[in-house]
């Protein structure tokens, strides 16, 4: 029986090139400019989507992988997306919009004034908070201001400490403000939590200068992450967790298990959080055009091969372009600065495999009719998509790609009429905010 899923788009590149290496690159969008962002919120929150999450990296990485780096326009350049947001919020009512903070490099008062700011602003005549954080605990960015990385664990401390110090501060101001005209009196000085935090990796002075939201309508928490640290993480203290498995309804299932385990260990209940898979679709005309797709793929060449290398280079900061195709990537090649998830990505459960045979299977393109991949048409996505809902309890999905008008069209042209024909895609939004429209179903 088709159930209602939450939907989200996360642009992978970030505020960088959008469209760069693709033909709609020719429709000469500025990506620099505000425009090409604003026309693609509006198709998504048309689709209704919830929310648009913006992948960031503040870092061009490591000087010796940096051409790989920016060779292909993935990992810069990138402006920052938090200064995106407001011209995303003018040309939406609905639609949630999902910056990345980095929780290493970006003080938690700094962050907690910021997020209010743009919180506030996003209200609109709704009178509810369209922003959110997507939360990542990078330490490669760390020699940019000063600072010693941490380890993949101790970063997730970090990060946990930063969550409860930014909540505190937002929640500072508690009933203080009274805004009575008659009687002249706008906050109470003494209702607020001026309190002073000396934790392991903060010293933080409250309170924040920024007034409370309504109802407390706080910013939703996005994070991605499954290690176990990550997923303990999110349990503890995420809205949504933007999440990686396998396409079958056993792996979702299972990893949602996991998901709502850690909540439930921190006191929190399944109904409190909601998991989105990270899928990049590739939605085609017919079934035949899908298994041309996939078969052009199935024996890629050492160009191919060599291209894939470039791009997992780019998200590992590290140079796989000049191992040997024909034995295992080393052991140790990895410095601790890089996800451990990305590292998973690549290796899975073979690490000892040769290079090749590990490119062999990113360049391989899978069919989602037989679930070992994401091509397919329209309406085999859906089958795909009820069939996670009904056998696997799915919350919904993140679909990954550029943040282009065109981009999201293709994906999305014969899919949304499709999804919302099944009773799978909202056609409509309450009149409440990100985090009502998350929650509503």
């Amino acid at each position: 029986m088709s159930r209602l899923q939450h939907f989200g788009w996360f642009f992978s590149r970030g505020f960088g090139p959008q469209g760069w290496g693709r033909p709609y690159q020719r429709w000469d969008l500025d990506w620099t400019a505000p425009q090409l962002y604003q026309q693609s919120a509006q198709l998504l929150e048309q689709a209704g989507f919830d929310l648009v999450i913006a992948e960031d990296a503040v870092s061009l990485g490591n000087p010796e992988t940096l051409d790989l780096r920016v060779r292909g326009g993935y990992g810069g350049p990138k402006l920052d997306p938090l200064l995106l947001a407001p011209y995303l919020f003018a040309a939406t009512q609905h639609l949630g919009v999902v910056p990345t903070i980095n929780a290493g490099i970006t003080p938690p008062y700094l962050a907690a004034r910021q997020a209010a700011t743009l919180h506030h602003l996003s209200r609109g005549r709704l009178g509810a908070g369209r922003f959110g954080i997507n939360l990542v605990t990078d330490v490669g960015s760390a020699r940019h201001v000063g600072a010693d990385p941490l380890p993949h664990d101790r970063a997730y401390d970090r990060a946990a400490e930063w969550v409860e110090v930014v909540r505190r501060l937002w929640r500072s101001w508690g009933d203080a403000l009274v805004a009575d005209p008659g009687t002249g009196h706008y906050a109470d000085g003494t209702l607020i939590d001026a309190f002073t935090h000396r934790g392991e990796f903060f010293d933080v002075t409250g309170p924040l200068n920024a007034p409370p939201f309504p109802g407390g309508d706080e910013p939703v928490l996005v994070s991605p992450g499954g290690s176990p640290r990550g997923l303990g993480f999110a349990g503890a203290f995420s809205d949504v967790q933007l999440a990686l498995a396998p396409l079958s309804a056993a792996a979702v299932r299972d990893y949602r298990a996991r998901v709502v385990s850690a909540a439930e260990s921190h006191g929190r209940k399944a109904s409190d959080l909601r998991v989105l898979f990270v899928l990049k679709p590739e939605i085609t005309p017919s079934v035949e055009e899908a298994e041309r797709v996939v078969a052009a793929s199935a024996d890629p060449d050492e160009a191919v091969l060599r291209e894939v290398a470039s791009a997992w280079s780019s998200d590992l900061e590290s140079d796989l372009t000049r191992l040997s195709l024909d034995r295992p990537v080393p052991e140790g090649f990895f410095g601790e600065h890089v996800s451990a998830g990305t590292i998973r990505g690549l290796l899975g459960d073979t690490p000892d495999a040769p290079l090749r045979e590990l490119l062999t299977r990113k360049a391989r393109k899978g069919r989602v009719a037989d679930r070992t991949g994401s091509v397919g048409t329209a309406e085999e996505f859906a089958d795909f998509a009820e069939e996670l809902g009904s056998d696997a309890d799915n919350d919904g999905f993140a679909l990954s790609g550029d943040l282009h008008p065109v981009g999201v069209h293709r994906v999305l042209g014969d899919l949304v009429p499709v999804l919302r024909r099944r009773g799978l895609l909202r056609d409509g939004f309450g009149s409440g905010g990100v985090r009502e429209n998350l929650f509503d179903f």
